[in-house]
């Protein structure tokens, strides 16, 4: 045991590459997280499991900032006991002539923790910033939450309750709404956790990094089963992840049963080809600048189409009259989930223009926006 903690140690402490470069306070941080790991392959795990590709840099973070208050609890208490001994009553300590005044001290008290805080800031922000922009080629995964269970459903169409198969070393996108109240979707190994609002749409991200089971949590409390909402995210290797795909298979896709509700509901008649009423065009939409009527410039995603369907007076297209129905009530989110799926499958044409919107609803040196709004204006 003691020789294979000795060759794997080097491992775990090159996952940490930000901190080895902040000397002193980032060999502590180093120090901590080989603890960490040792402990863990010991049975005694100090932490969950670092299971995606964002998971290290959180724990960088996390360790480097428990390291620096470890260092100022220590020199504080340090401090405070060795004055009191050096300057107790009957020590022969000089009292006379103390300083009023030292400029250099009062710069570093101030200028030190300003500068630290500012590193923090940085290093903190770019994680974050990186968190939450998946990048290209992510598998989107539609999540429902509901009390007291998670509803997952894959593009190929399997659904899954309480349980997620995903591939390793792959992107995944989760595009999440909830049925109720707000729930949470936590997966302490991933070290992701984001707020499932009902009424909108939020969405993160992961990449798994080693295949296993991991525990997820709803980190929200929700209600009186709260405790009971959990689940499992199964993280396969490629080619058995292609084969619990292809066993699982008999639902068409999500686009598809999309495509099927979008004729149900004649969504064909006002944005079709051959459409009665005067409508923006569907095909090539995602992913691209929509103007409004307000002036604004919002982009076409998971978002808006959500908020189009159901809540379709919130942002109106320029050129055109506020005239769709609203479907909040008339279908589910599941189905809605699906009209999104198709909407998104609609074509690339990327750069194409609307030829029945007005030439001047976007100036040349409009300002993409995105429009903000409270989650009372969304559910209301």
């Amino acid at each position: 045991m003691t020789r294979k903690l000795k060759t794997e140690a080097p491992s775990r402490v090159t996952s940490f590459p930000l901190t080895r470069r902040a000397g002193g306070l980032g060999s502590l941080a180093l120090l901590l997280a080989c603890t960490k790991a040792k402990a863990q392959e010991q049975g005694f795990p100090l932490g969950p499991p670092q299971a995606s590709s964002i998971s290290t840099r959180v724990d960088a973070i996390f360790y480097t900032e428990l390291t620096l208050a470890l260092i100022i609890a220590f020199s504080v208490c340090f401090l405070v006991v060795f004055f009191c001994f050096k300057y107790r009553h009957g020590s022969r300590a000089n009292r006379s002539n103390p300083p009023s005044r030292n400029a250099k001290l009062e710069v570093a008290w101030i200028g030190i923790p300003v500068l630290l805080a500012l590193i923090f800031f940085a290093w903190a922000a770019r994680t974050y910033f990186d968190m939450y922009n998946p990048p290209p080629g992510a598998i989107d995964i539609y999540v429902t939450a509901k009390q007291w269970m998670w509803k997952l459903q894959h593009p190929e169409g399997q659904r899954e309750i309480d349980a997620l198969h995903i591939p390793v070393g792959r992107p995944v996108r989760l595009i999440m709404t909830s049925q109720d109240v707000i729930h949470s979707f936590f997966v302490p190994a991933f070290r992701i956790k984001q707020d499932v609002l009902p009424g909108r749409e939020t969405t993160t991200w992961f990449e798994a990094t080693q295949a296993g089971k991991y525990h997820l949590f709803c980190a929200q409390y929700c209600g009186l089963n709260h405790s009971r909402m959990t689940g499992w995210i199964y993280a396969m290797e490629p080619a058995d992840y292609e084969r619990w795909l292809s066993q699982t298979q008999g639902e068409p896709t999500l686009a598809a049963q999309g495509e099927r509700l979008y004729e149900q509901l004649g969504c064909s008649g006002c944005h079709g080809a051959s459409n009665t009423v005067r409508a923006p065009t569907l095909e090539g939409l995602y992913g691209k600048p929509v103007p409004l009527s307000n002036g604004q410039v919002v982009i076409a995603d998971d978002r808006y189409l959500h908020d189009s369907i159901l809540l379709p007076k919130l942002q109106v297209v320029a050129g055109y009259k506020p005239v769709m129905p609203s479907f909040k009530g008339a279908i589910s989110d599941d189905q809605v989930m699906e009209l999104v799926a198709y909407i998104k499958s609609l074509g690339n044409n990327a750069g194409r223009a609307d030829p029945r919107l007005p030439q001047n609803a976007v100036g040349a040196g409009a300002e993409t926006t995105y429009q903000q709004q409270s989650v009372k204006a969304r559910i209301k």
